[in-house]
């Protein structure tokens, strides 16, 4: 099955990820555990949440997909991680990288870059991020951005050919590339952002698709932005006051979305 950038493969892709439950391993950080398991079973994935450094290698045999988030650091999972990136490329297995915080510390930023030389299918990050890890000028707030999208495209393409991987750029429209095209995605609510590990969350969900079309990518990572995006401004028209409401609501609006909403609401396009 191939997916198109229309949101009829907004809903294939979904649907997919519903029929087959991909596995999805994610190595990441404390504060996104609980909301990232939960989104992951909303949209029909399945999650393991391992990151000891003695079973990591065990648990890419059996999974899907992998995901590192790399919000939590020490040594140890340091090391769980490059083995288990490692392992994943040796099994010829998707794996996808959240740069959280690059640039904020000399020790993230060489971690980011130690695992980026592993060959992550895909990179979601948002502007500042992605600039700290392409070595440009880019300011880093915690884990808040600090540059729009559109500022950080040029970088993004960099790493992507320099890396034969995609790159997605989290913001008021997300933007992914691989290089040479570029698709941009026009859903979300900015309340997200009032959300903690929402951003956490919505890369499990790339790492969901894009095991299910591994030869596709680009545009299984838009799709899934796409979903998780109108999954949030569904939640926000059924009346979402703030964050903890909006918070329930968009695992409610993932968990039942229906063909006829995605369809009508989904927005890639060709940037």
């Amino acid at each position: 099955m191939a997916l198109d950038t229309s949101s009829t493969g907004a809903w294939e892709a979904l649907a997919a990820c519903r029929e087959k439950s991909p596995l999805v391993q994610c190595i990441t950080n404390y504060v996104s555990m609980d909301i990232m398991a939960n989104v992951l079973l909303a949209a029909g994935a399945s999650p393991a949440m391992a990151h000891s450094i003695g079973e990591v290698e065990d648990f890419v045999k059996i999974a899907s997909a992998l995901l590192i988030n790399v919000g939590t650091l020490s040594e140890e999972w340091v090391g769980g991680m490059r083995l288990a990136a490692k392992a994943a490329v040796a099994q010829g297995k998707p794996w996808v990288l959240d740069p959280v915080g690059c640039g904020a510390t000399p020790f993230r930023s060489q971690v980011i870059s130690s695992l980026l030389a592993l060959s992550p299918t895909v990179v979601r990050g948002n502007a500042s991020e992605i600039l700290a890890l392409a070595g440009l000028e880019g300011a880093t707030k915690g884990v808040d951005s600090t540059a729009a999208a559109t500022e950080a495209l040029g970088a993004a393409q960099q790493i992507a050919r320099r890396h034969g991987c995609v790159v997605a750029i989290s913001g008021a429209e997300d933007l992914v590339t691989d290089g040479t095209r570029v698709l941009k995605v026009a859903n979300g609510v900015p309340m997200l952002q009032q959300i903690t590990a929402t951003g956490c969350s919505v890369t499990a969900v790339v790492a969901a698709f894009v095991c299910l079309f591994p030869q596709q990518p680009l545009e299984a990572t838009a799709h899934a932005l796409a979903y998780f995006g109108l999954a949030a401004e569904l939640a926000a028209a059924d009346g979402a006051k703030g964050p903890g409401s909006l918070r329930v609501g968009l695992l409610d609006n993932l968990w039942s979305m229906s063909q006829e909403q995605l369809l009508a609401g989904a927005r890639v396009t060709e940037a």
